[in-house]
């Protein structure tokens, strides 16, 4: 088997309980693949794992940026390959958990990310939308095709890439890099296993949501509130939780507003994930015990 699985799904599917238990089986190590959990101080939130069980099983991409931070995708990556070669480089296998499909094919898959230029960018930033996709064509006149030209965030990035890389968004399409991402071949082999609690998924995610409000997520979000940047203040719990904290919301409405935002971030996992072929669905157990069971029998097929 290879050294590395992949435990997937929508979020409040109970994957990180049975990555526990299986990288206590294996002596493994643990690389989270969750957009909020590198962010200090977000642990109630994000469901981070406790102290407690980060000290008896390594885990990684937790806790590495401030909350005030962009950690970006690029950023990202080369952390968590690097983790997990280090893993591998102590003979160990890795296990890899979360509910971010990017953040999981960032990883295992060849993604390639241009160069930045902070002055070129507040330069791009400073110029008409008009002449910044006049400016594209004229270096690439097949951009359209690749690049949306009505969203200038995305022709300020194809614009900063070339300043930058010298590469039109037509190379970088018709790289061998990309034609591997949307194959699906991965730069790091691994088995990839997915945990989807189907028609339970909303009253799960209700029980997750009282949970964390019981644990303190209200007090947590009004200790990180002037710390949390523009990335962090988005994540859900946090997001919601904020006006309450300012006293413009009440903490019932919020409380249902976590709920169907807690709902509507696993729909969209769900379907994220179902696309990728190499993923193999457990059957759902509404008992982790049946569940881990099934992953047993998953991963010795």
């Amino acid at each position: 088997m290879t050294s590395v699985v992949a435990l997937v799904g929508p979020t409040a599917s109970g994957k990180s309980e049975l990555a526990m238990r299986l990288a206590l089986q294996w002596d493994a190590e643990i690389v989270s693949v969750d957009s909020m959990q590198v962010y200090r101080g977000m642990d109630i939130g994000t469901a981070k794992p406790t102290p407690a069980e980060q000290a008896v099983v390594p885990h990684h991409m937790i806790d590495v940026a401030e909350p005030a931070d962009e950690y970006d995708v690029a950023t990202f990556q080369v952390a968590a390959r690097s983790a997990i070669s280090g893993i591998q480089a102590r003979g160990k296998r890795a296990i890899i958990v979360g509910g971010s499909g990017l953040h999981l094919r960032v990883t295992v898959d060849p993604y390639t990310f241009g160069g930045h230029d902070v002055e070129v960018r507040a330069d791009l930033e400073a110029a008409e939308p008009g002449d910044l996709v006049a400016r594209l064509l004229e270096v690439d006149p097949d951009a359209g095709e690749v690049v949306d030209l009505a969203n200038p965030r995305r022709v300020i990035r194809a614009l900063e890439i070339h300043a930058v890389d010298g590469a039109t968004p037509t190379d970088r399409a018709r790289a061998p890099e990309r034609r591997a991402v949307e194959a699906y071949e991965p730069l790091i082999p691994f088995v990839g296993i997915g945990v989807d609690p189907g028609e339970d998924l909303a009253d799960r995610a209700r029980l997750r949501v009282d949970g964390m409000l019981v644990e303190g997520l209200l007090d947590e979000v009004e200790e990180l509130a002037p710390h949390l940047g523009r990335t962090a203040g988005q994540a859900v719990g946090y997001k919601e939780l904020l006006p309450v904290v300012l006293g413009t919301e009440d903490l019932w409405g919020a409380q249902e507003e976590i709920v169907r935002n807690t709902v509507a971030l696993a729909r969209r996992q769900r379907t994220y994930f179902r696309r990728d072929p190499r993923i193999t669905w457990l059957p759902w157990h509404p008992d982790v015990d049946e569940r881990y069971t099934a992953l047993e029998e998953a991963l010795d097929a």
